[in-house]
């Protein structure tokens, strides 16, 4: 039998050619310029852990979603991970335990998932982001909103909104202001996050109702939460959020969706999405949380970050890429004078023989007697 399939890719798995990749690559550095001028120090953790490192240290992390294998040398379960996150809180909770807080760092890498999200059959995506460790005020939040948006802004995106949501909403209201039976929380936070007005009565929320209007933009939204907050329970999230955004301004569109759960699994208080023009689905999210101590005694860390998913955003830059000027070099030229193009902003191409055709190559000019000719 024929084997006709050796060259094939997985599902949801794909190379990034030339012009693709080039752009993945300044996508990549202009994000991690913009959070290094904001002193987000970058860190470089490995792609592979102990199962039991990436899945502890964050609620709502589930290592079903991760490819995992046995290390022959440990024995051990590893896994590939699948979010960027949860190891720099290990990095913050163990190397870098003693620096100084609130800790900033930034990241970029792949990450893996066993299978992609809903349509999207993508199972490996480029991860950006940010984490501001050992603080989740207002302010951090501010700082964090705000850095991703000059990080992406910077990337080439445009047309940034943000969308607000408060993860924790069901349990600060369950707790007093709406008094929900535990065992009906769950279901309750389902149908307010599908917005099913008739599944939320069955679930028996018909008192979180009101919350299914308080969604669209910011100003008009946060208003009207603030008109059905019951007794005051809300008051501290929404004067949080009215900070949040005033500190954006004009830098992007704003949105309010309170009951929003998917996607923000270890979030706490204060969740984000951000969107953009031209761009289907979420560019990135983020929001505060809790790093959880592993060791004995060791106490939990707050923090607030986010994540960015570039790959939609490196294909609509790609698609409209502008073809490169590539400069011929021909044999004998003088090397001196090439690199001299070179370091004013010429790229080269050498012939390597006397069939080299600067057309075929790809040239836009070529060398002749020390000056550039169009071909």
């Amino acid at each position: 039998m024929q084997d006709t399939d050796r060259d094939l890719l997985p599902e949801g798995l794909e190379d990034r050619l030339p012009v693709s990749a080039a752009v993945a690559a300044r996508v990549t550095r202009a994000v991690i310029d913009a959070l290094d001028a904001h002193g987000y120090d970058r860190v470089q953790p490995p792609s592979i852990e102990f199962e039991r490192s990436l899945a502890s240290r964050m609620a709502g992390i589930s290592p079903r979603r991760m490819f995992r294998f046995v290390d022959p040398a440990s024995l051990r379960t590893l896994a590939l991970r699948s979010d960027i996150t949860p190891q720099l809180g290990r990095i913050a909770s163990t190397s870098l335990a003693g620096a100084p807080r609130p800790l900033r760092l930034c990241y970029a890498g792949q990450v893996v998932t066993i299978k992609g999200d809903g349509l999207d059959p993508t199972r490996e995506r480029l991860q950006l982001g940010a984490e501001l460790i050992g603080m989740e005020s207002v302010a951090a939040a501010g700082e964090v909103v705000a850095v991703a948006i000059e990080a992406l802004r910077s990337a080439g995106a445009t047309g940034l909104s943000v969308d607000f949501t408060l993860p924790d909403l069901v349990d600060t209201l369950a707790a007093q202001a709406l008094p929900l039976a535990p065992e009906k929380a769950d279901a309750v936070r389902r149908e307010l996050d599908a917005k099913n007005a008739g599944g939320l009565v069955a679930a028996g929320g018909a008192d979180y109702l009101p919350l299914l209007t308080a969604i669209g933009p910011f100003k008009s939204a946060i208003e009207q939460l603030a008109a059905i907050d019951a007794g005051g329970a809300l008051a501290s999230r929404i004067a949080a959020l009215r900070a949040i955004a005033a500190r954006l301004g004009d830098s992007a569109r704003i949105t309010l969706d309170p009951s929003e759960r998917h996607g923000f699994e270890y979030q706490s208080w204060f969740g984000f999405s951000i969107y953009a023009d031209g761009l289907a689905g979420i560019l990135g999210r983020g929001g505060s949380y809790t790093i959880k101590s592993n060791s004995p005694g060791g106490s939990d860390e707050p923090a607030i970050g986010f994540s960015l998913y570039p790959d939609a955003l490196i294909d609509w830059l790609a698609d409209a890429e502008p073809r490169r000027d590539v400069l011929f070099l021909p044999l004998g030229h003088d090397p001196i004078h090439a690199a001299r193009l070179r370091a004013i902003g010429w790229r080269t191409v050498a012939a390597l023989g006397k069939n080299c055709d600067p057309k075929i190559l790809g040239c836009t000019h070529r060398l002749e007697r020390g000056d550039t000719v169009a071909v």
